[in-house]
Formats: structure tokens, sequence, C-alpha cells
């Protein structure tokens, strides 16, 4: 399965960034890819005021991103804000394309590093999976790939391949936990990875917004066997990359962590 990786730099404005969205799913049609994949918050970026741009799964954001998919004959994830009750908005990726709609609501919510998340997001809570092509894709989202079981529950579904959205949030030792923790993943549920984060706003030519996750690039696909198979630098790009989902059964019979767990 050949898949694409937009690492961009998104903006507050929804409709700029819808435009950009656009423009790279062609890019990836025009190479072959079935599947691309945007970051968290590829709406509008965080450190915007969330409740008053969000809009549910019908309304015109999501609904131009199915037809960009449509049109480009490939599925979008893209990271976009619904409403939900009490003023906030939920945290979504949208999957959509030929034969693909389903939406993930992240479920672990970025309480950490002195940014709360759940001020203003409200907290998923169910699994998800895809089919593209008889293969079967898992969501998750940034601070997910902090919770090994849920990228378990994506094997246990069937999932050959996890695709994490992320606005991955600046500081010392954050891009060794990034690169740590999506090999960590991809190895402990033995399969591939497609980690795909905000581009750096400096390397991007912007300002990145004060005390908010922002992105730091370095988006990846990762093997089941933990390898590092491709990967962007900081900057904005849009990475292709070819996977053998064959693998995945080889590296289960060589390391069946899964079929050996005791709890």
């Amino acid at each position: 399965m050949r898949i694409a990786l937009s690492q961009i730099t998104t903006g507050p404005d929804p409709a700029r960034n819808l435009a950009v969205v656009r423009e790279q799913t062609r890019r990836a049609a025009d190479a072959g890819a079935r599947l691309i994949a945007f970051p968290e918050a590829a709406m509008a970026c965080f450190g915007t005021r969330l409740a008053p741009l969000a809009e549910p799964l019908d309304g015109p954001w999501a609904t131009e991103v199915r037809r960009i998919a449509e049109e480009a004959g490939l599925v979008v994830v893209a990271g976009m804000f619904t409403p939900a009750p009490g003023g906030k908005v939920t945290n979504t990726l949208l999957a959509t394309g030929p034969g693909v709609e389903a939406a993930y609501d992240k479920i672990h919510l970025y309480d950490a590093f002195g940014f709360t998340e759940s001020t203003t997001v409200a907290a998923g809570s169910e699994v998800v999976t895809i089919e593209l092509d008889g293969v079967g894709i898992g969501l998750a989202t940034c601070y997910d790939v902090r919770f090994p079981e849920l990228f378990r529950a994506h094997a246990d579904a069937g999932a050959l391949l996890t695709v994490l959205p992320a606005s991955w949030g600046d500081g010392p030792g954050k891009r060794d936990q990034w690169e740590l923790l999506t090999r960590a993943r991809a190895l402990d549920a033995t399969l591939w990875v497609a980690a795909v984060d905000q581009a750096d706003p400096v390397a991007s030519g912007h300002e990145p917004p004060p005390r908010t996750p922002a992105g730091i690039g370095y988006s990846a696909v990762i093997g089941p066997d933990g390898t590092v198979r491709s990967r962007l630098e900081a900057g904005p790009g849009l990475l292709i990359a070819d996977l053998d989902l064959a693998e995945v059964a080889a590296v289960r019979r060589s390391v069946p962590v899964l079929a050996n767990r005791r709890l």
C-alpha cells in the first residue's frame, strides 16, 4: 500500500488550511497514494479559540474534505474539531474517501508538560479502525502514542497499520520521546505506524503560538519491527511511502508478543 504523510504548519483560518489539504491531496493522488494523512489540528492550529470554529461532521469543512477525497480517489485522514457539550470541542480525526467514512475522537487528552487540553476538549472513548483495500487501519492522535494499549487494540481488531496524526509539543527531550514512542508502539503492537506531525512553525517561516503544542516535524513511517523506514526533517514536506503489509505477519511469527500476552 502506498501512503502519503503531509507535514504542514496550519494556521488559525480553516479555509486557508483547507486549500493546503486540497493541494497536498492532489499531489498524493498524482504519486499513486491510496491514503494521505494530515496532522492533528489540520482544521486550525492550537492557540486558536476552538469552540467558535468547531463544526459537526456534516458541516462545510468536513464536507469539503470529503469532496477533495472523492475527486482525488483516495482516503484523507485529517484532524478537525467538532462541537461537544458544555462549550467544549472534540479533537476528531476525519477519515473519508471512496468506501471509507469514519471519525475518531481523541481518547487521551494532553494534560501534561503544563498544557491542559481537557480544559477545552472533551475526551473520546471508542477505538476506531477503518478498512482500505481490505487492510485494517487504526486511528490514533498525538498523546495517544503514550498508551500502548490503544495500539494493541488496533492490532486485536485486525489492523496492520496505525495512522497517528499529531501536533507534538516542543521542549527539552521531546523529539527523542516522539521518535522513541512511535517506534515502540510499532514494535509492541507489531504493526506499521504512520506518524504525521505538524511541521516546526519556525522551519515553516511562522511564529509559533505561545505555550501551545505547535509541532516539531519529523513525521515517519515505521515498520512492524520498530525500524524507521522513511522520515521527514523539521520543515514542511510530503512523504510518500510504500508499505509491505506482509511484513506484519512475518514479524508476528518471529516476535509473537500479541500471542504471548499474559495480562
